[in-house]
């Protein structure tokens, strides 16, 4: 009876012994998370496009920064802008177009942009055959799957198509009325549209399949123009500079990294973050960001971007009053972030 009272009292106390570092270990864990600031961050689409995000996360800058980072998919930058404006994410990542329209209807709390990621369109244009000598005149006559109206996208594209005398109402038909995501499934189930308007990875998955070729980028066609920033509450960066600052800071870093690594390694940092891609398609697709310049060197969101964005919206019939640069952009944390 005696042995059995020492061997289970022996069993607690090793027990005790064992347990004590996994306690303290967790409980320096949680003190550690304690330390660092949380952000919600809602992103407009969860894209290879955005490169630089993803290696500032997976190269652990932002907790570096000392944020602890959320990242949420909005799938559409209404949806975003909700998340913003409700105060269900902190900061915003969408076209900056999101922010004059929340402007335009009177917000009394404008969602600010602190920080442009990318300087060209991210979509491309598929069609059913491979067409080595396209030009934008092929187009009249036929169907596109376009992309929503008011959106980047679809803006950037109708933009293209008045740059080379072609009138998006009158000379072709843009189907603006399937999702978000779903127009490279519509492409493959019907056949009644000669082309779709693709971001990837859906282009290079098309062309893998052999049910579609890429003609032509539409970042390469539209020149430079300010596609997507990060945003928020005019009165959250007012009480937040200090977060604002870090998150901006960890952006560069990942802008440096990119800037200075091949497609092959920024690939390889950004893999974890698309699981059912494989490894050559993601790299494929960094190269062909890579190659047609998406990304800035810095996060500044300058004024001739902000006027060269509004002149789109105007000729989209989506502007009725030009906002004022100073009113929906702030440039100090960016310019910060390129000096430390």
């Amino acid at each position: 009876m005696k042995n059995k009272k020492r061997i289970a009292l022996a069993v607690a106390v090793m027990l005790a012994v064992t347990a004590l570092p996994m306690t303290v270990f967790a409980s320096k864990k949680d003190k550690e998370d304690e330390k660092l600031s949380k952000v919600t961050l809602n992103e407009v689409a969860h894209s290879v496009f955005y490169a630089p995000q993803y290696v500032a996360i997976e190269k652990g800058y932002f907790a570096e920064k000392g944020l602890n980072l959320t990242l949420v998919t909005g799938f559409g930058a209404d949806k975003t802008m909700t998340a913003v404006i409700s105060g269900e994410a902190d900061i915003g990542f969408m076209g900056a177009e999101a922010s004059v329209y929340a402007y335009q209807e009177g917000a009394t709390d404008p969602v600010v942009n602190f920080a442009q990621l990318t300087q060209r369109a991210g979509n491309f244009l598929v069609a059913r055959e491979a067409m080595p000598d396209f030009k934008w005149e092929d187009l009249k006559g036929e169907k596109v799957l376009g992309g929503r109206k008011g959106g980047m996208p679809e803006m950037v594209f109708e933009y293209i198509l008045k740059k080379n005398s072609i009138d998006p109402q009158k000379d072709l038909i843009i189907d603006q009325s399937i999702d978000f995501g779903s127009t490279a499934a519509a492409f493959t189930g019907d056949d009644s549209a000669a082309y779709t308007v693709e971001f990837e990875p859906s282009a290079t998955i098309l062309e893998k399949e052999g049910a579609g070729y890429v003609v032509a980028s539409l970042g390469e066609a539209s020149g430079y123009v300010p596609y997507t920033s990060y945003s928020a509450k005019a009165s959250y960066m007012k009480e937040n500079p200090e977060i604002i600052q870090k998150f901006t800071d960890a952006l560069q870093k990942g802008m440096d990294y990119v800037q200075s690594h091949t497609p092959e390694e920024i690939a390889e940092v950004i893999a974890p973050q698309f699981k059912e891609t494989d490894l050559e398609t993601i790299t494929a697709i960094v190269k062909r960001y890579y190659d047609q310049d998406t990304w800035k060197e810095n996060l500044i969101f300058e004024k001739d971007s902000f006027e060269l964005l509004q002149d789109i919206l105007e000729d989209a019939g989506e502007l009725t009053d030009r906002a004022a640069y100073e009113d929906l952009v702030q440039t100090e944390y960016a310019r910060k972030a390129c000096e430390s």
